[in-house]
């Protein structure tokens, strides 16, 4: 049995019983991931705002579908519509709750549907501060935990933990994130690389209740702290329950995006 199947069958809760520093965090990842269940999937449009060292901005347009996968990770695919020289480029992305992630990248100017290798994954999508990893859905079992402290942000009362990719070509060696106590909602997540600099942060604002049980935020701004740029990510117009089907997630699909 692992230990993640362990946990959930302890009484009254994991969260209640643990006792050392990874069983609280693990038991944390855990309430947070539970209570995202169910969502079956999602559509939505974004906008996103790239902004360099001298504040100059470059903004983009683009559409998300997701698609719940409760016995694997999720699969998403994500489609620029504008500007124009950059429409029609989408990435679609297999997340896996083991094992490396599978993502493809459509580039319709070349006519083509790359696969992007799992060693590349910490790479930038598309000249944002967003690597491709970062874009995947962040399952439970990509991580191990670590519950650092309780410290209030912006107001809320949170729990602030360590999470450690597993993966060998994560570009980062740790991530601390800030997770609200009443809500379990991702509030904050520092990077840092693999030379264990803080590289980014992203923070999480405008979060909204959608069918009584899921948050998501509105705006979401990851900052480079060593480049100094900055991409801002506008959501809009979630729309669950949508009828998307596996079909809706493979490489002609892909293609066929406009």
């Amino acid at each position: 049995m692992n230990r993640f199947l362990i946990l959930l069958l302890l009484l009254p809760s994991a969260l209640t019983l643990a006792e050392t520093a990874e069983e609280k965090g693990l038991a944390i990842a855990i309430e947070a991931d539970r209570r995202d269940q169910g969502f079956v999937d999602v559509q939505v449009n974004m906008g996103m705002i790239l902004r360099n060292a001298r504040g100059n901005e470059n903004r983009r347009k683009m559409r998300l579908k997701t698609l719940e996968v409760l016995e694997d990770g999720d699969k998403s695919i994500m489609v620029f519509d504008t500007p124009p020289d950059i429409k029609g480029t989408g990435l679609l992305t297999f997340s896996h709750k083991v094992g490396d992630d599978d993502q493809w990248l459509n580039l319709p100017a070349l006519k083509r549907v790359k696969r992007i290798a799992s060693k590349n994954k910490s790479g930038p999508f598309v000249g944002s501060e967003f690597a491709f990893e970062d874009l995947s859905s962040q399952e439970l079992e990509k991580y191990t935990y670590k519950y650092i402290r309780d410290e209030m942000l912006e107001g809320q009362d949170c729990f602030v933990m360590e999470r450690y990719p597993v993966d060998k070509y994560s570009g980062y060696t740790r991530q601390v994130t800030w997770v609200d106590k009443e809500y379990y909602r991702i509030l904050k997540v520092d990077y840092y690389d693999r030379k264990g600099a803080h590289l980014k942060t992203l923070s999480f604002h405008g979060y909204q209740l959608y069918l009584d049980k899921f948050w998501r935020a509105d705006n979401m701004n990851m900052v480079n702290h060593i480049s100094k740029k900055s991409t801002e990510l506008i959501w809009e117009d979630y729309r669950f329950v949508t009828g998307l089907k596996d079909k809706d997630f493979t490489k002609n699909a892909l293609q066929r995006t406009r």
